[in-house]
């Protein structure tokens, strides 16, 4: 059983939401690269920056980043992937804002942080994320949240964003 609790409508607005606190925060967009965590992460990335580009008319990079090769749940081989999309990123002394689509234990925003030493050293990080669903088993917490979904550790948050799911929608589902 599923139930929605974002719609595309809600999940527009959380992405506007976020934006406006990041360019707060920020002090604007100088100095600013955005890093989305492979699959939705860099998606809702992506939307975030298009916004950024068009409230303050510049452009923000996005490095798609990929943690594979950090995750202590998985296996790992010689053919991991590369951790970031483009070789020329560096993120010494740049602000960072790091996305991802759903927050629960921290362990894939621990592996980001050991990713992101691979590309050198930002002035910060700030966590950006779309659903935060609790049940942290690391001392992690977003700076930027879409929307706190409370669960049971017996369901699962389901995110679907259009450019690969063909629609955007946010789904609790009872394992």
């Amino acid at each position: 059983m599923s139930k929605v609790v974002v719609d595309k409508m809600a999940m527009q607005r959380a992405l506007t939401r976020i934006t406006y606190e990041i360019i707060e925060k920020n002090k604007g967009v100088n100095n600013l690269v955005i890093l989305g965590i492979k699959t939705r992460g860099v998606y809702l990335a992506k939307r975030i920056a298009n916004r950024l580009q068009k409230l303050e008319n510049k452009e923000v990079p996005v490095v798609q980043l990929d943690v594979t090769k950090y995750r202590d749940d998985v296996k790992h081989t010689a053919d991991d992937p590369k951790v970031a999309d483009d070789d020329k990123i560096s993120l010494d002394n740049k602000n960072v804002i790091l996305v991802d689509d759903v927050l629960f234990t921290g362990r894939t925003i621990k592996s980001a942080f050991s990713a992101i030493s691979e590309l050198g050293r930002p002035d910060n990080i700030r966590l950006a994320v779309l659903i935060d669903r609790g049940h942290r088993e690391l001392p992690i917490r977003a700076d930027f949240v879409g929307k706190n979904i409370p669960t049971s550790r017996t369901e699962k948050i389901k995110v679907q964003v259009n450019e690969i799911d063909g629609k955007d929608s946010v789904e609790i589902i009872d394992k």
